[in-house]
């Protein structure tokens, strides 16, 4: 396989300057639109107990919002969505996307009943899930194959600390301004972010009046056609169904992101229930798996294009590296339930979830490196499959418990016996996913049919 260098670019046009850098300009907006996608949907556990409040909803209401009234609109919309992208562009539909997702944290921040509460945070599902099929699609016209890896990891990266953020503001700023002003100043980097990437990007990178000659070839050596926006097709649905590496694709993500919203919903009870930890805690000590996670998201693309770089093989960069860290993070996090120190428990289970975050990179590269015209139709396929879990297992989590506390009902402690049930129930969905990735055979294209 040739592998295209700025050195190898500068060779091929017989131009003197290297390569421009504007594709990484481009990846840095893309990372900043998914940072700010997360600052809002990660806050609203925060500001949960000051919304119910004010507008007198109850713990059940209240999680149907937070669940489903988010990720079902979200999953579902995920197809339409990248369709619109495909046909019109990036540089429309990213910027319509993310201010139609600001408007609605907006009009959420000002909801006086649950009706709009609930229409408010489903809009803002919907704009949401169009912008990353969207923003991966750029990167596969803006990046060579052997970066799409590190772009890939920068924007997952970025949607974590985009949690991150918000998650350390919320308390802050609900003290401050309280729970609707915090929502409004969440809005508002979208709007003015929308508003500069219409400006200044370009569909092509041929287009843009910063990229020389010598970075459309760099771009052109492993990516497809330059132009973001392709003539209307129509998507192969038969074919890409009936694919079995469609499958598998979309298997691995609903296992891992069923594995990954373990942290977000239940860890907390979790550590509060088996590790005696109070309330606040438990808070801290949740955020160094979503950090770890983080992290492993900023290298885990640079480690699968180093390997690409290395090996000349997709399989060894993609699937080797998310085949073996996704075997380690299940059988570490097996492992820590025999820790008995709370934080050197979570230590373990942040090393587990640090290993498991440098497969997102390498699935999100994959659906570049094997959709060719259709990657916001595999990406965006993928990722529904990926919501479908995460929202699936916060509800199986409590069934599962009762199901097991019964059954351990004559045991001295039922409690931990059915969170250690847990623990190795999400052990047991890294290890699916790792399955899923040894049955892959990565081939270039092979889903451009």
């Amino acid at each position: 396989m040739s592998i295209a260098t700025p050195e190898t670019a500068v060779l091929h046009t017989g131009v003197d300057a290297p390569a421009t850098r504007v594709r990484w300009i481009v990846a840095v907006w893309l990372a900043m639109a998914a940072a700010i996608a997360y600052l809002s949907r990660t806050s609203i556990g925060a500001a949960q107990d000051g919304i119910r409040s004010s507008l007198s909803l109850t713990e059940a209401q209240m999680g149907f919002v937070m669940g489903p009234a988010f990720f079902w609109p979200y999953a579902l919309t995920q197809i339409p969505t990248a369709w619109l992208g495909q046909r019109f562009g990036s540089r429309l539909m990213l910027s319509l996307f993310t201010a139609g997702s600001s408007l609605a944290v907006l009009v959420f921040s000002g909801a006086a009943s649950l009706p709009m509460l609930l229409l408010a945070w489903m809009a803002m599902g919907i704009g949401q899930a169009g912008m990353f099929p969207c923003a991966t699609q750029t990167i596969a016209h803006w990046h060579p194959l052997t970066e799409r890896g590190r772009a890939s990891g920068l924007l997952g990266g970025s949607m974590q600390a985009g949690s991150v953020i918000g998650l350390t503001l919320a308390g802050f700023l609900i003290g401050l301004v309280g729970w609707r002003g915090m929502f409004l100043l969440f809005a508002l980097p979208g709007f003015v972010w929308a508003i500069g990437f219409a400006r200044w990007f370009r569909n092509s990178p041929r287009e843009h009046p910063w990229v020389n000659a010598a970075e459309c070839t760099l771009i052109a050596g492993g990516a497809p056609p330059a132009a973001d926006r392709v003539p209307a097709h129509v998507t192969p649905w038969s074919s890409l169904l009936g694919s079995p590496t469609m499958w598998l694709i979309c298997t691995q993500q609903f296992f891992r992101a069923g594995g990954q919203v373990f942290f977000a919903t239940w860890f907390p009870k979790y550590l509060q229930e088996t590790r005696g930890v109070t309330l606040q805690q438990s808070a801290w000590l949740t955020a160094l798996p979503v950090v770890s996670f983080m992290l492993a998201a900023f290298v885990g693309g640079g480690l699968s294009d180093f390997v690409l770089l290395r090996t000349g093989s997709l399989n060894a960069a993609r699937k080797g590296v998310a085949t073996v860290t996704l075997l380690a993070c299940a059988g570490i996090i097996g492992a820590a339930w025999f820790v008995e120190h709370p934080l050197a428990a979570v230590s373990l289970i942040s090393l587990g979830i640090f290993l498991a975050g440098f497969s997102g990179p390498c699935s999100y590269a994959l659906t570049i490196d094997v959709g060719g015209r259709h990657v916001p139709a595999v990406f965006s396929t993928m990722n529904m499959f990926g919501n479908f879990g995460a929202g699936l297992m916060p509800w199986l989590v409590p069934h599962f418990r009762a199901t097991v506390e019964r059954l351990a009902s004559g045991s001295a402690d039922a409690v931990h016996t059915s969170w250690a049930a847990i623990l190795l129930l999400f052990a047991a969905t890294y290890l699916a996913a790792a399955f899923c990735w040894v049955w892959l055979r990565i081939e270039p294209n092979s889903l451009d049919k």
